[in-house]
């Protein structure tokens, strides 16, 4: 890692834009109909649709440091269709439901970037699709049978490209093959998060900053300034859930890391092609993703050190400075990617966590006998599953306060989805370690082995992670 590169202060994003001054603090107990905790995206979208569907209702949003201080400031800013846990659901609830999981998140996309406009949110918002490559021929079967699956859950737009239609869109070296759809764009996460509050206070909602909620129960958020009461407590912390009492095994905060380049010149872009402006992703165990920024950087990122002992979440997020193999890591796959940025300056590294359930679903839930709801454990799918999620949030709300029926939303099999909590420690740490370790080695040995079938070990570490 370069001595020029900057490593935390958030997110390369809020180098971008400038750290935010805490609204105030909640000052002291107070009243409300709803009370939402996590001023991130699912925290802010939910009381954006509740207030535009109720107007009168008093909705305060707590948030512990500032809106977008987790995962919605530091993402990868991939808004997509993706949602973890939907082969799960088919599984459990049949084929159907899935489709119509799938169906809306399909929808969701367009509505983010619908609200965006009507809201005057610029976000740098970009719909180029998503591109998704294979390397090597494991990789090439995964694809093909991963973009069967997409098509067999209604997404009959995707399309799947040869080794030169995938060069015509973004010239990966190395890459033979691609899946490429429509339903994903770029965006600039903080310029997102920062609209998006500002919309919500411009409707009437009450955010407290510098407010941490350290306990949760029926109709009680408490925190060290004080408790807001109301019917409906709404946790919406995702990879910061681990914070809350009783919650230390709920969700597991993994950890993500990026990078993001300095602004390329015409002549790298000449070599790159990438004028749609997809965001990338490839067929990996151990996965990576990227986009290209509106101002021409390659942010890029993957995981780092995936998860810190106790469920510690990252804070300033810098990548772990006793692991400078992170960003190392990260930039072998730019260059590897594309050769022609070898000689790029690295302008910032970070890290953020996202929330996994120990089934690696997203979910929403409602208890209407004790008012407290959830949504998250997103697996690093949030940026348009929040949107989701807050909408079927809104509609529950709704239905439970007897003001409407259910909704197509409520009906979705990722409502009221249970799922047992993580092991305790050491196990967890243990387990995620390895899980890890035996993606990469996998990764290392397909790419050596030049066989088509995925490796061992990658199956193996699937089925103890209870990804399958």
């Amino acid at each position: 890692m370069s001595t020029s590169t900057v490593n935390g202060g958030i997110s390369f994003w809020y180098a971008q834009e400038g750290t935010p001054v805490p609204r105030e603090p909640l000052p002291g107990d107070a009243t409300a109909d709803v009370c939402i905790v996590g001023g991130g995206y699912t925290g802010l979208w939910t009381a954006y649709y509740l207030k535009k569907a109720v107007p009168f209702l008093n909705i305060t949003v707590l948030e512990g440091k500032f809106c977008g201080y987790g995962a919605s400031g530091r993402n990868g800013g991939w808004l997509y269709n993706g949602i973890a846990g939907r082969d799960r659901y088919a599984r459990l609830h049949g084929h159907d439901a899935a489709v119509r999981l799938q169906q809306a998140m399909n929808d969701t996309v367009d509505e983010v970037i619908r609200v965006a406009a009507e809201e005057n949110i610029d976000a740098d918002i970009h719909k180029g699709g998503v591109l998704e490559v294979a390397h090597s021929p494991a990789q090439l079967t995964r694809l093909k049978a991963f973009h069967a699956v997409e098509i067999a859950f209604g997404e009959k737009d995707r399309v799947l490209l040869g080794a030169r239609e995938t060069a015509d869109r973004i010239r990966v070296t190395g890459a033979v093959a691609s899946t490429w759809t429509p339903h994903g764009a770029r965006l600039h996460p903080v310029k997102l998060v920062k609209g998006l509050a500002a919309a919500v206070e411009a409707l009437g909602v009450t955010i407290h900053e510098s407010t941490p909620v350290t306990e949760i129960k029926p109709k009680h958020a408490v925190t060290p300034y004080g408790t807001v009461r109301a019917p409906y407590i709404l946790c919406c912390t995702e990879g910061f859930t681990a914070n809350l009492k009783g919650h230390k095994r709920s969700w597991l905060p993994m950890n993500s890391s990026m990078i993001a380049t300095e602004p390329l010149p015409q002549s790298v872009w000449d070599t790159i092609g990438w004028d749609g402006r997809e965001t990338l992703g490839d067929m990996a165990h151990a996965y990576m993703y990227a986009q290209r920024t509106a101002d021409n950087r390659i942010a890029l990122g993957g995981r780092g050190v995936p998860y810190r002992y106790g469920s510690r979440a990252a804070t300033a997020g810098n990548t772990d400075r006793t692991q400078p193999a992170t960003v190392e890591a990260l930039r072998d796959i730019l260059v590897r990617f594309f050769p022609t940025t070898a000689g790029v300056r690295i302008d910032h590294a970070w890290s953020g966590v996202l929330g996994v359930p120990r089934d690696w679903c997203a979910t929403v839930t409602l208890d209407r006998s004790t008012g407290l709801g959830w949504a998250g454990g997103y697996v690093g799918s949030g940026v348009a599953t929040t949107n989701l999620a807050a909408r079927t949030l809104r509609d529950l709300i709704q239905q439970d306060s007897g003001q409407s029926g259910g909704t197509d939303l409520t009906t979705l099999p990722w409502v009221n989805h249970k799922v047992r909590a993580w092991e305790p420690e050491p196990l967890r740490w243990l387990g995620v370690q390895a899980m890890y370790a035996a993606y990469r080695t996998a990764d290392r040995r397909e790419s050596a082995a030049h066989s088509a079938e995925t490796d061992r070990i990658a199956k193996i570490a699937d089925r103890i992670a209870g990804r399958h």
